[in-house]
């Protein structure tokens, strides 16, 4: 919830310059819904995809107050689904979020999918338990045009971001082999695993160079353009 729609005009403006010279990175930028209009008529025309940072799988009815997917489509090209702060405060379940992917797949949108444990998870030893179980169920009858995100609940906007070897790990140990068994192991290892969770200009790099980690998906740092054009430049190297 940051940046009004005079902002993120602002932010596009700053980072469409700079990302222009970004070459064999996939971009997308999600902001807030109010901004999408205003960041669908900046972005178009480039090569930075735009996103929504969620939406109802219910194409229309009797939902005050939620997105559909025909109303992300109009503008967006992905969509962010079981970010852990919807599941952590808005109450959102593998169910819910099995039936928003579906939703989005339906409707030609790429579904940008996270995982992640919490603290109390990660200090029991359950984190694999924990993300496996979040995409079988979360997964569920979805197609393979998809990305993951993971991002241990712990590490988002705390500053203390996972190293990149335990998130190597995870990756490979946990979510590919999840993969593996819902798509089969071609298929598996075509879809993109971004890493998410307090990544900056200077950590990135270090993230990018291990072998199961696609991308990033970047929060903070992302209100700030100077550093969000580093991180895009560290995935470039």
């Amino acid at each position: 919830m940051n940046k009004t729609v005079a902002e993120t005009r602002e932010l596009i403006a700053t980072l469409g310059k700079e990302l222009k010279t970004v070459h064999g990175v996939e971009k997308v930028i999600c902001p807030p819904f109010l901004a999408l209009v205003a960041a669908a008529n900046l972005l178009g025309g480039t090569d930075i995809g735009l996103g929504a940072q969620n939406m109802h799988w219910e194409e229309k009815g009797a939902f005050t107050g939620e997105i559909s997917p025909l109303m992300v489509k109009e503008f967006c090209g992905y969509v962010l689904l079981g970010h852990s702060e919807r599941r952590q405060y808005f109450g959102e379940t593998d169910k819910t979020v099995n039936k928003k992917t579906l939703a989005a797949q339906k409707h030609g949108l790429m579904p940008i999918v996270c995982v992640g444990e919490s603290l109390a998870e990660y200090e029991a030893g359950q984190t694999g338990e924990v993300v496996r179980r979040q995409l079988l169920n979360g997964l569920k009858e979805v197609g393979a045009t998809l990305v993951i995100a993971y991002e241990p609940i712990w590490a988002i906007g705390t500053g203390k971001a996972s190293s990149a070897e335990n998130a190597q790990q995870v990756h490979a140990q946990v979510i590919r082999p999840a993969l593996v068994e819902l798509f089969g192991a071609e298929t598996a290892d075509t879809i993109r695993i971004l890493y998410g969770g307090s990544v900056t200009a200077a950590n990135a790099a270090e993230f990018f160079t291990q072998p199961d980690i696609d991308g990033a998906l970047v929060g903070g740092a992302s209100l700030k353009p100077v550093d969000f054009v580093a991180i895009a430049r560290a995935a470039e190297k």
